[in-house]
């Protein structure tokens, strides 16, 4: 299997999104990732109701290039099959409860006997200790609690959840970061990642304003970016485009394009500073040029000057478009005669390939790996 971390295993105790995730983004890189599953199996093989050759999409879409084994961990038996595998393996994650975490001896502090150079990563809602180790957490209640939801959405209308599990993904992508450091660093220890923290370190800009300037962020109408004008979505003869537009100078280009002179002498219109203070008029005038042409117009004409813009694109547009496709974003996998159709890996690598292969049966590796 190709890939730096080739050599590498790493056992997963999770379940759904966020740790699945994280165990998936290591294999992908070349790491041996073995499932530990109870005898149930992970809740995501049941998520969903579509099917690729015997293969539940939305555990596969989590889980692929990986081993699996069953094993309850609260049973004697249990216990040593986990030994067995601590002592092969490099890395440890987790994304249960604190409290579970702790009762199978899924820490390092438990698992160091076995193995003194083992890294365990404990992926959790709100941390491994503390007053809300054990609070439930989901995508939806960290996006509440951390201010995001309340910056999403039209300012007149009721906050919004993002539109996928972003708390998990990057929680995830926190996870495998902090793991492969730990791993690095080649001591053995335990590595907190929590969700509620992976998403008030991404508040990033928006905390330090507030922190250092009392400034409340807030909602902007159509998505604006509290801070850069234009940078939003603008509504057009036919669509949407979404248009950001940072220096000044491609302001200019912008300005010129659009035949208003006038925007780069009028100091509420022709300076960053100028733009963000007098938000309202600029949006306005923007606003009324831009119903003029559809949104496939406005990208021909401004695309080409190198301006970031960007008409709307659904999923399957996304999915099935030139794009993805020169960036191999969409995978093929044999199985069972038929196809499962996967995004693929974010991180290229040069002269590496990715060794995808299809999800794991429950169980699927027991007899090698346990017996």
């Amino acid at each position: 299997m190709a890939g730096p971390l080739t050599g590498k295993t790493i056992i997963e105790v999770g379940h759904m999104l966020a740790g699945p995730y994280c165990g998936m983004l290591l294999s992908d890189l070349g790491a041996r990732v073995i499932k530990v599953e109870s005898p149930e199996g992970d809740i995501g093989r049941n998520i969903g109701p579509h099917h690729v050759g015997g293969h539940n999409t939305y555990f596969a879409s989590l889980n692929r290039g990986k081993e699996s084994v069953t094993l309850d961990l609260g049973s004697q038996e249990g216990k040593a099959g986990l030994s067995r595998l601590v002592g092969m393996a490099d890395g440890l994650l987790t994304n249960l409860r604190p409290s579970a975490i702790k009762k199978l001896g899924l820490t390092y502090d438990s698992l160091k006997e076995i193995k003194p150079r083992l890294a365990c990563l404990a992926l959790t809602g709100y941390g491994l200790d503390g007053p809300y180790a054990d609070s439930p957490a989901y995508d939806y209640v960290i996006q509440a609690m951390t201010g995001v939801m309340l910056l999403t959405g039209d300012p007149d209308g009721p906050p919004v959840k993002s539109g996928y599990s972003a708390v998990d993904n990057s929680a995830g992508i926190m996870g495998a970061l902090g793991l492969v450091a730990k791993m690095l660093e080649g001591k053995g220890g335990q590595v907190d990642v929590s969700m509620y923290d992976t998403m008030m370190s991404q508040m990033n800009y928006l905390g330090s304003s507030y922190l250092n300037s009392g400034e409340l962020p807030k909602r902007i109408k159509d998505g604006g970016h509290p801070f850069i004008v234009p940078a939003q979505l603008f509504r057009t003869k036919e669509g949407y485009v979404v248009l950001f537009i940072t220096h000044d100078k491609f302001w200019r280009v912008f300005a010129e394009s659009l035949g208003e002179p006038e925007w780069l002498s009028d100091p509420r219109f022709s300076t960053m500073s100028g733009r963000s203070a007098n938000r309202d008029i600029v949006v306005a005038q923007i606003s009324a040029r831009l119903l003029e042409k559809t949104a496939e117009e406005w990208v021909e004409q401004f695309a080409p000057l190198g301006l970031v813009v960007a008409s709307l694109c659904s999923l399957p547009d996304a999915l099935e478009g030139p794009l993805s496709a020169s960036r191999n974003m969409v995978i093929e996998i044999p199985v069972d005669g038929d196809t499962l159709r996967l995004i693929g890996s974010a991180i290229k690598i040069a002269g590496e390939a990715p060794d995808f292969r299809a999800p794991p049966a429950l169980g699927e590796h027991n007899a090698q790996l346990l017996e």
